[in-house]
C-alpha cells in the first residue's frame, strides 16, 4: 500500500477533520480568527491525525470520538509551530509569511495560546480522564524541548545525546502521543496501544532527524525557507554535529557566528556544502533509517495488516519534502 493510497482511503474521514479543525481555530475576535486561519491555510499533512485514524483500526473506530483527539492533536502542532517561530525569529514557513511576520510577536504568542486553549477545550468534550493525561503529559514535555531548544540556541558544545532528547520532546512524542490516543479512544487492547505508543514515538524521531537533513540538502522552494536556516537561527542538529566532528574548519567558522551572531557573517552556502561533503547527510539518513526499522519492528505485536503502518514510517524516512 502506497501513501497515496492510505490518504485515499480516509479521505472522506481527512476532510470532516479538516472542516472540525476550521471550526475549531475560528474566533469571535478578529485579529486571532485572521491569525488562526492564517496558519491553518498555510498546509500540512495532517500527519498526526492521519495516525490517529489507523491507530483506531485496532479497536471500535468512531470518528465522532476520534475527533476529540485528531483534531486536538493537530492544533497544539500548530500552536507550537506558531511559538516556534516567534522564538526562532522566522519570517516564513512553508513558503508564507509566519504569524509572527504578518503581525507581531506577541499576536503570534496569543494565537498560539489560542489553539491550545481550543485543543484542551475539545478533549475535554470526549470525557475521557486517560486522555487529559497523556495529553497534558504531551504538552509538558513539549514544553521541556522548547526550552532546552532555547537553552541550547547558539550553542556549540552539544552531544548527540542533547540533540536525540530534545527532538523526542519537541516532535516524536506529540506523533507517539498521536498513536496512542487513537488506540486508547478506540478501546484498543493494552497490549496494542503498548505497541502503537513506541512506535509513533520511533517514527517521530525518524521524521524530525529527516527534517533536520532536508534544512541541508533541499531548495528553499522545497523547504518553503532558506536552506540552512536552522543553524542561521542557532540551532545546531545532527547533521552539523556530525560534520563539525569531522571538519575542524567548518568548527571554527560556525564557532565564530554562534559566539557572535549579531556581528558575524555565517556563510551558509560554504556551510551547506562543508556538511555535505563530510558524509553528514549520509549518516543522519542511516539513523533516520534506524528509527524507521526500529518503528516496524515495534509493529509485531498488532494482529491483521500493518502495512499502512509501515509505509507511512517508510515515507517519512525518505521523504525529499
Amino acid at each position: 500500500m502506497k501513501l497515496t493510497d492510505i490518504y485515499r482511503q480516509y479521505r472522506r474521514d481527512i476532510a470532516f477533520l479538516e472542516k472540525e479543525i476550521e471550526k475549531n481555530t475560528s474566533s469571535e475576535h478578529p485579529v486571532l480568527q485572521q491569525a488562526s486561519s492564517h496558519i491553518r491555510k498555510a498546509g500540512g499533512k495532517r500527519i498526526r491525525p492521519v495516525f490517529v485514524l489507523l491507530s483506531a483500526g485496532y479497536g471500535e473506530y468512531d470518528l465522532d470520538r476520534l475527533k476529540n483527539v485528531a483534531v486536538p492533536l493537530e492544533l497544539i502542532h500548530m500552536a507550537s509551530l506558531v511559538h516556534d517561530d516567534v522564538i526562532d525569529d522566522a519570517d516564513k514557513r512553508r513558503g508564507k509569511m509566519t504569524i509572527k511576520a504578518k503581525w507581531d510577536n506577541r499576536t503570534a504568542m496569543y494565537a498560539g495560546d489560542y489553539m491550545f486553549a481550543k485543543a484542551t477545550e475539545m478533549a475535554a468534550a470526549g470525557g475521557q480522564s486517560e486522555v487529559h493525561l497523556i495529553l497534558s503529559r504531551t504538552m509538558r514535555e513539549m514544553c521541556l524541548g522548547e526550552i532546552e531548544q532555547l537553552r541550547d540556541q547558539f550553542v556549540i558544545h552539544q552531544q548527540l545525546r542533547d540533540y536525540l532528547r530534545r527532538i523526542k520532546r519537541k516532535t516524536a512524542l506529540l506523533i507517539s502521543a498521536s498513536c496512542e490516543l487513537g488506540a486508547v479512544v478506540s478501546g484498543a487492547e493494552p497490549q496494542y496501544i503498548r505497541a502503537l505508543r513506541q512506535y509513533g514515538y520511533y517514527v517521530g524521531m525518524a521524521f524530525q532527524i529527516t527534517d533536520d537533513i532536508l534544512d541541508f540538502v533541499g531548495t528553499e522552494k522545497e523547504l518553503g525557507k532558506p536552506a540552512g536556516s536552522d543553524l542561521v537561527q542557532g540551532n545546531v542538529t545532527y547533521p552539523a554535529l556530525y560534520a563539525m566532528q569531522r571538519d575542524e574548519e567548518l568548527r571554527k567558522m560556525v564557532t565564530g557566528y554562534m559566539m557572535n551572531p549579531d556581528n558575524e557573517d555565517l556563510d551558509i552556502e560554504e556551510v551547506i556544502s562543508r556538511i555535505r561533503s563530510t558524509g553528514a547527510v549520509e549518516a543522519s539518513k542511516e539513523l533516520a533509517d534506524l528509527y524507521v526499522q526500529k518503528a516496524q519492528d515495534a509493529l509485531h505485536p498488532l494482529p491483521g495488516d500493518t502495512a499502512p503502518l509501515k509505509e507511512i514510517a517508510a515515507y517519512i524516512g525518505s521523504r525529499k519534502f
